[in-house]
């Protein structure tokens, strides 16, 4: 049934200098009925692949049943996708090597500025975004939204996590927000811009696994529903609202990094609990209890062994109160 709403197009986002084209596929699907715009993207980071596959099973399952139009981009970002990473090689593009930290883009500016700035024009458009992410391996699957954002919120309750992750910007901001230039991700620039947002982080990069790829279809369906696109609606669950996403536990020493097995994620601890161990490898000295240093529900544990001082290990978010 797809098929009889459903259109692809093949777009130019930027050409490189041996005159290749940096291209994407564009998907539209246009309802029978009068309705809102949707905008959802996946793959701005290339490794995270989940958010790709969410919106293939997303197009599978969608019917004609569709009020207003949805715009897809399961690739938003080629370069980083064929990389399997988190950002481009300096040769392409030196100054904005992540995409994310550059909207609403520059048509005249670096090779990422004018890929976002093409995106930009479907994104201005719409009355929702839906940016799909996922995360690290070990990672609670949470929505992120724009603090104070009260419409972008309602889009983080329907898309269904039981953790939502409200982020502060602007001058409320810690200077580690503007240091890693977050105001120029597409959510925030979006939400700035009247347009509501969310972010929702589905865990697992580089690996397609099912769980997340299942949650975020019926996240995007249950959206759909919130917006009145589709019929239907999204059933009332508890969830846990924290702040302050960037409360992370670092390294202090480069090691091997082995954290305690019982550890859960999503789960609730206070100060100081302990995490692991760093310790150095050829003498087996210990050289960091690893502590979390606020109370809050961890969300994010590195699995990886080798870690170099200042490498995150575990994000740890504040639960607010309402």
């Amino acid at each position: 049934m797809v098929a009889e709403f459903h259109a692809a197009d093949r777009r130019t986002l930027a050409t490189l200098p041996s005159g290749v084209d940096v291209a994407t596929t564009i998907h539209t699907y246009d309802g029978g009925t009068a309705g809102p715009t949707l905008y959802v993207q996946a793959a701005q980071h290339g490794r995270e692949v989940n958010g790709t596959a969410v919106l293939k099973r997303f197009h599978d399952r969608l019917s004609g049943e569709l009020a207003g139009r949805i715009v897809a981009v399961p690739v938003a970002d080629p370069l980083t996708f064929d990389r399997v990473s988190y950002t481009t090689p300096e040769v392409i593009d030196s100054v904005n090597p992540n995409m994310n930290r550059v909207w609403p883009g520059d048509e005249n500016g670096s090779l990422h500025q004018r890929m976002a700035a093409t995106l930009w024009e479907h994104v201005e458009t719409a009355d929702a975004i839906v940016d799909l992410h996922t995360g690290s391996p070990d990672m609670y699957p949470h929505v992120v939204y724009l603090e104070g954002s009260h419409e972008s919120r309602a889009l983080a309750e329907a898309f269904g996590t039981d953790l939502l992750l409200a982020e502060t910007a602007g001058e409320d901001a810690p200077d580690e927000w503007h240091r890693r230039g977050f105001a120029g991700k597409l959510r925030v620039v979006a939400d700035r811009e009247g347009i509501p947002a969310i972010t929702p982080e589905l865990a697992h990069s580089r690996q397609l696994q099912e769980d997340p790829i299942e949650l975020g279809v019926e996240g995007l369906f249950a959206v759909c529903r919130t917006l009145g696109m589709l019929e239907g609606t999204v059933t009332d669950r508890e969830q846990t609202v924290a702040r302050n996403h960037l409360g992370q536990v670092t390294a202090s020493a480069s090691g091997l990094f082995r954290p305690k097995p019982a550890l859960e994620l999503g789960s609730v601890m206070p100060a100081g609990t302990a995490l692991g161990t760093v310790y150095d490898p050829t003498t087996y000295e210990t050289l960091q209890n690893v502590t979390t240093d606020r109370a809050g529900i961890l969300y994010a544990l590195t699995r990886d062994a080798t870690v170099n001082a200042g490498d995150k290990l575990a994000s740890v978010a504040i639960v607010r109160d309402e």
